[in-house]
């Protein structure tokens, strides 16, 4: 029985099986020991159904777990879990970059790109990652992802930088003012998910300009600022991530304007991870 997760900040996509056509795929909440105790990843574990009826972990003889922020040391945390829940098992933690790469590239050359609640993006020879731009969080970075998008979302709504009838619409639909968003956003853990919860309303406004010009912005700053880094006018330029694969339309159109190839998009890199790891 083999164990295959692809974890980020805010959910972990697990597929159990012994071959492709018999396994399962369930979902959990976020594992990265970025944003999360020891204790936080042991409860999300605990709450696994496979988990939970011991003779099935037991049976479970390798794990391979990609996740956010799941390099050394940091990933000890999550490899502790994981032993711990499949006692039998050899397990392999390794970053959700990695992943990525895996699952886009195959055993191919090309560029892996992640725009989900933070983003990321790396150089890949078929084997291993070889150029990395770090992505430096929300804060100092992570163009395109979605907790950026959503700090958008919130400051041109609450400072009215967008048309009346987004700000109206905005307020109508979370019905959060000032103060409570300060507190979430300085006060409070899980910043960058909460910001990211923002992003679906982009999805729900897509077609008026002020969203578009912000995507299309966005886009262009997390293409310009990592991505243009690498060999990526010889290289295909792939991408996974819940706000790539959502936004595909206006992603694709400014990573054509800047000359380059785009590849897969994947909404989750999951399937094609199981294909990395059983073939």
């Amino acid at each position: 029985m083999i164990v295959i997760a692809d974890s980020g900040a805010t959910k972990t996509d697990w597929w159990i099986g012994t071959g492709q056509a018999d396994g399962r795929f369930l979902q959990s909440g976020g594992m990265s020991p970025v944003h999360s105790s020891e204790e936080d990843l042991q409860a999300v574990m605990s709450a696994l159904p496979f988990v939970q009826d011991t003779a099935l972990a037991g049976a479970v003889r390798e794990v391979h777990f990609y996740g956010a922020g799941c390099v050394s040391p940091a990933a000890d945390s999550v490899r502790r879990v994981l032993s711990r829940a499949f006692p039998c098992a050899a397990v392999t933690v390794e970053s959700d970059l990695l992943g990525a790469a895996h699952a886009l590239c195959g055993h191919e050359a090309g560029i892996a790109c992640i725009l989900g609640t933070g983003s990321n993006s790396c150089a890949y020879d078929g084997r291993a990652v070889v150029a990395h731009v770090p992505p430096l969080g929300y804060v100092l970075g992570d163009e395109g992802s979605g907790a950026v998008l959503g700090c958008q979302v919130v400051a041109n709504s609450l400072k009215r930088q967008w048309a009346d009838e987004l700000c109206r619409s905005f307020h109508k639909q979370y019905g959060l003012g000032e103060k409570e968003i300060i507190e979430r956003v300085y006060r409070r853990p899980g910043a960058a998910r909460f910001l990211a919860g923002f992003a679906p309303f982009l999805a729900c406004h897509r077609a008026h300009p002020d969203v578009q010009r912000l995507l299309h912005d966005s886009f262009s700053a997390f293409l310009r600022r990592n991505v243009a880094a690498y060999d990526c006018h010889t290289l295909p330029v792939h991408f996974t991530g819940s706000i790539a694969f959502h936004f595909r339309e206006e992603l694709t159109d400014e990573a054509e304007r800047m000359g380059m190839r785009v590849g897969r998009i994947l909404q989750s890199p999951l399937e094609g991870l199981v294909r990395y790891v059983l073939l």
